[in-house]
């Protein structure tokens, strides 16, 4: 619990610590993992999601500080993940409802099984480098996010693939690269996850020079000054905060509970907007069946809020 004050008067505000991490390592069986990772996770009242794959480990969760540190501690005990790095930052409220830890086929899906971080990635390039990396002119700069990520804020001058999913990448690259002859390619993503597989794809490809931002995005502008930066916009996060800005300042964004994706408050007064079923972005995507389930969806929800209880279909 943190002190702060207000008038004449203070008040107990409890601040939730948020650690995004991955690992890639090698886990023969990550089912075994998964039990005691989940309950360590529930006894310590963390929420969030962890991914498990036989190339490592994933995800995004929130808690107390001492909760926080008791899995992370866990985590670098599993094999081959002693030195684990993660992010942090900090909301007043908890982001996430429920603690899930999933198996997956990969930690980050790009669907390509040649390409194997732990062999090799690009370079990385700290914070306070990578504004010099990429004001050069022989450096082409690639944004590996999704479109809808990438709407709401990158760094000047970055390319955008405009893919729907990460596994699209590949393919993009292939229609694309004939663009980048002769180029350096420096790549980015929100915390560095995506960049791992991304260059160690490229090098497969035969690019010489590959670079990408360590610790992505959230690094970036958490360690360096806004007067001093290339990023433009806001950077979206998979938790209840929607979007974060310089400083990991959480932003103006709220999420579409239809579609999963971020729009600004002044959206909700669009006329395709309807809580929980429809936004300007996917009005047309989703047929009358599909918007009337969505309708019971948000009634229930309303229901539970009003109990005072957790949909298990909020966030």
């Amino acid at each position: 619990m943190q002190l702060a004050p207000t008038g004449n008067r203070a008040y107990l505000t409890r601040m939730y610590t948020i650690a995004a991490l991955y690992h890639f390592t090698r886990f023969d069986d990550p089912a075994a993992l998964q039990g005691p990772l989940l309950a360590l996770c529930k006894s310590n009242g963390i929420g969030g999601t962890l991914l498990l794959a036989s190339e490592g480990i994933n995800g995004t969760i929130a808690g107390s500080r001492s909760g926080i540190d008791a899995v992370l501690s866990h985590i670098r005990a599993l094999p081959g993940c002693a030195d684990l790095e993660h992010k942090e930052s900090f909301a007043q409220t908890q982001p996430f409802n429920r603690m899930k830890v999933r198996l997956k086929k990969e930690i980050v899906t790009m669907g390509q099984p040649q390409v194997k971080p732990a062999e090799g990635t690009g370079h990385y390039v700290a914070p306070a480098d990578w504004n010099a990396l990429i004001s050069a002119p022989d450096v082409a700069v690639i944004d590996t996010r999704n479109d809808y990520e990438v709407a709401i804020g990158t760094f000047d001058g970055a390319i955008d693939p405009q893919t729907k999913s990460f596994g699209e990448f590949p393919a993009w690259w292939e229609e694309n690269k004939d663009r980048f002859h002769n180029k350096r390619i420096a790549m980015f993503c929100t915390g560095g996850i995506r960049c791992e597989k991304s260059t160690n794809y490229l090098i497969g490809q035969g690019v010489d020079e590959v670079y990408h931002l360590k610790g992505g995005i959230l690094k970036y502008l958490e360690d360096v000054p806004q007067e001093d930066s290339t990023w433009d916009g806001e950077c979206f996060v998979f938790d209840a905060r929607v979007s974060v800005g310089h400083g990991l300042k959480e932003g103006p964004h709220i999420l579409c509970h239809a579609c999963r994706r971020p729009i600004e408050p002044a959206d909700k007064a669009r006329p395709e907007y309807e809580e929980g079923v429809s936004c300007h972005q996917c009005v047309h995507e989703t047929d009358e069946d599909a918007k009337n389930r969505f309708r019971e969806r948000q009634k229930q929800m309303r229901l539970s809020a009003a109990r005072g209880e957790k949909h298990m279909g909020s966030l």
